[in-house]
């Protein structure tokens, strides 16, 4: 198994385990159930570890990839760009969930608090998740990729092509 497999296996798990761990933890403050919450965060500090060896293994997946045909170079820009909010958003998140953690393990009222917190960031995290993951099926599935993705590939291979052909009048 190399780099690129291993980004491609794990990739999937910070984008569904942060939405099962938010819904988990929105049922659980809702019905004020520790337990539900504990393992709701639990569930978030292990997507948040998860998402580093995912980001660690994107650039080596970029490196795999960037040369096959019908790879555009400006869609995994925007996936490596999604990929870098998402992922500190993430480490954020998981962090938040640990301390909501530690702070209902002590009884301090404070931890209700911490936990809708940590219940909105991972909220916010499943988005960016979802953005960066969608970003990511577009590099090889061209099925996908929306209109804004398309002309943004099709301007920049303009300006590689007008930028080819100024150096080469420059060139006569």
């Amino acid at each position: 198994m190399n780099t690129t497999h291993l980004h491609l296996l794990l990739n999937h798990f910070p984008i569904i385990g942060t939405m099962i761990g938010s819904g988990l933890l929105l049922w659980g403050i809702l019905k004020n159930q520790n337990n539900i919450k504990t393992i709701a965060s639990v569930i978030l500090v292990v997507m948040a570890l998860i998402a580093i060896p995912v980001f660690l293994t994107g650039e080596p997946a970029e490196d795999a990839v960037e040369k096959l045909p019908g790879v555009s170079e400006s869609i995994i820009e925007l996936h490596e760009d999604a990929a870098v909010l998402a992922t500190w958003l993430m480490g954020i998140t998981g962090l938040a969930a640990l301390v909501a953690l530690l702070f209902q393990w002590q009884k301090k009222p404070l931890s209700k608090a911490l936990f809708l917190t940590t219940c909105m960031l991972s909220a916010i995290c499943f988005a960016a998740m979802a953005r960066t993951g969608y970003y990511g099926g577009q590099i090889r599935h061209t099925e996908i990729r929306t209109g804004a993705a398309v002309n943004l590939q099709n301007e920049r291979e303009q300006d590689k092509t007008g930028q080819d052909n100024k150096n080469e009048e420059y060139a006569d």
